[in-house]
């Protein structure tokens, strides 16, 4: 993360230049406005003399074989690998981080994290020789390496790999329409339905989150979501309520995983949550409409059922992983259609 040890220089995407060397950042929803010499808040967009440059590109902090299912995507070539990376770095601050090591930019350098150098081939002959079906850029924030996360898409695609984000859905419409030819499925996290909230705790806004999330359904990218259920923060009938009743809006098909938060970072004294209360969060979302709904992070089915039949269409572990009782995405039971990338 030094600038003595930066390997690779590229310049950013999705800025301006103005006048007396300052940059409007345009790649997420705090749409920076930097100063020579400074950084966006993201703290790895940096304007050196007018010209703004991404300091995380090549620089992978972490890298794994995952199943699909981890990221996680339900509905999306359940079974199947992924290749997952990240480089340090995000434009949120959420007390409650659950990788508060690698995503901090402070902490990481308090910490003695260094990355490693990787081209955007690299990643990609990985993910081949891996026998992975798609590369996920996740554990961080993929809108802040963007520019290697576009550059290896690209590259992906050539090798008939899917591309996805794992994201907090607060990069601006137009990174959106950017990546979106190569960009097959995101789950978003959509944290709280408070814009009080995302202020207080993530240091940024709701509106935005829910923009992302509508537009990226609007232009045909596999969209699921993912809500943190944290004690006394998030998890008010009204809050889940107006989550579900969102998303149901969109769509009743998006599938909507309820995770499990336990004590970490600066919520080390809130205690985990209780499995009934994500159990009454399923229930809410179900009142609204919501026909997918998981319960993440804790000992329960993660199995898919056909809504119309109740038929078993995907087993999930202890079961074998991505076993489908589909044909040509219809329940083999009655034959509804279920959304997804099978």
């Amino acid at each position: 993360m030094h600038a003595g040890k930066q390997r690779f220089k590229r310049e950013a995407m999705l800025y301006e230049k103005l006048d007396g060397a300052g940059v409007d950042c345009r790649l997420c929803s705090h749409r920076c406005r930097i100063p020579p010499s400074a950084k966006g808040f993201c703290k790895v967009r940096e304007n050196i003399d007018g010209t703004l440059f991404a300091n995380s590109y090549g620089k992978v902090i972490s890298r794994a074989v995952d199943p699909i299912e981890k990221k996680p995507l339900y509905h999306f070539l359940p079974g199947s690998r992924s290749f997952s990376v990240a480089a340090i770095g995000c434009n949120f601050r959420c007390e409650f981080c659950q990788n508060w090591q690698i995503s901090q930019v402070d902490e990481a350098e308090s910490l003695g994290f260094e990355a490693a150098d990787m081209r955007a081939e690299d990643v990609v002959r990985a993910a081949v020789d891996s026998e992975c079906d798609s590369i996920a850029y996740t554990y961080t924030e993929p809108t802040i390496f963007f520019e290697f996360c576009y550059d290896t898409a690209r590259l992906a695609r050539e090798k008939a790999l899917r591309n996805i984000f794992v994201t907090n859905g607060y990069m601006t419409r137009e990174a959106l329409d950017t990546i979106r030819p190569f960009l097959d499925a995101a789950n978003v996290d959509l944290k709280s339905f408070s814009d009080e909230f995302y202020k207080r705790q993530c240091k940024a806004r709701l509106q935005p989150v829910l923009d992302s999330i509508a537009y990226m359904k609007k232009l045909g990218i596999w969209v699921e979501v993912t809500t943190l259920i944290i004690p006394e923060q998030n998890d008010s009938a009204q809050q889940l309520r107006g989550i579900a009743g969102f998303l149901a809006g969109i769509d009743v098909n998006i599938p909507w995983h309820i995770s499990r938060f336990f004590p970490k970072y600066h919520f080390t004294d809130v205690p985990a949550t209780e499995i009934e209360s994500l159990r009454r969060a399923k229930a809410i979302g179900q009142s609204c409409g919501l026909r997918f709904i998981y319960i993440g992070n804790v000992a329960e089915s993660a199995d898919t059922f056909c809504p119309e039949c109740g038929k078993l269409l995907v087993g999930r572990p202890p079961a074998p992983a991505g076993r489908t009782h589909m044909a040509g995405g219809k329940c083999s039971g009655c034959g509804t259609e279920v959304p997804g990338v099978w």
